[in-house]
């Protein structure tokens, strides 16, 4: 994990927190026993150390990233936190329950999900915090293509910033095999332009979310793509 003592005086007035043990237990508990049954007969933990544990983490994100960005002053976390419940209407797997914690830290809420924020996943066989674009409309793909065509040097200097980098490594998404005639020539020098997703992704281990500064970090990284979301968005 980084140090975070380089957090701005502002973020550090507010408390701090991780995630706890009992999370994790609970999720590993529901991993061989996804049924109501089993979920009704430890609803008591979940409330506990499950829903109320993420949703003070939630309150706490949402109250650093405030300080910084006005934008999401307001939001609140039953705005970000998406239910735990799966919809299994279109799924083989019939299982009831998310084996994680989710939210979306995004002007507008979980329902919008453009560049500026960032959706962050946590369970014990996967934790990670997202950031970017993950499914432009056409429109907005074109838009995000023209940007970087428009300045190739700009784009280039943030995805080679040392924060950008040392969180998220590079820029995640598949790839057209196709482009319209007029961005070829800049897609030969970034082929990133072919992207039709522009997502980055920082994946961690569950004892990494264990600190008590856990919120503080997951500020430093939305902090880190902001030149980025910049960019994009």
């Amino acid at each position: 994990m980084k140090s975070t003592t380089d957090l701005c005086k502002s973020c550090v007035d507010y408390r701090t927190m991780g995630l706890t043990e009992a999370y994790y237990e609970f999720f590993i508990g529901l991993t061989t026993n996804n049924n109501k049954t089993w979920f009704d007969a430890h609803r008591g933990e979940y409330e506990r150390d499950v829903k109320a544990q993420f949703h003070a983490f939630v309150e706490s994100v949402l109250a650093k990233v405030s300080v910084e960005d006005a934008r999401f002053s307001g939001l609140i976390p039953k705005d970000c936190i998406f239910r735990i419940n799966k919809d299994v209407r279109f799924s083989k797997d019939k299982s009831p329950y998310k084996l994680h914690c989710s939210a979306a830290i995004q002007v507008g809420g979980r329902k919008q999900m453009s560049a500026g924020g960032m959706y962050m996943e946590f369970g014990p066989e996967h934790c990670a915090i997202y950031s970017g674009v993950y499914m432009p409309e056409r429109d907005e793909l074109r838009k995000i293509r023209e940007r970087i065509a428009g300045d190739l040097e700009g784009f280039d200097r943030v995805i080679h910033d040392g924060d950008f980098v040392d969180f998220f490594g590079g820029v995640m998404g598949e790839k057209n095999k196709r482009l319209e005639s007029d961005l070829m020539s800049a897609a030969a020098i970034q082929p990133l332009i072919f992207n039709k997703q522009f997502y980055v992704r920082h994946a961690l281990e569950p004892e990494d979310t264990l600190v008590e500064d856990f919120d503080e970090y997951v500020v430093r990284a939305w902090r880190a793509s902001a030149a980025y979301n910049r960019f994009i968005g």
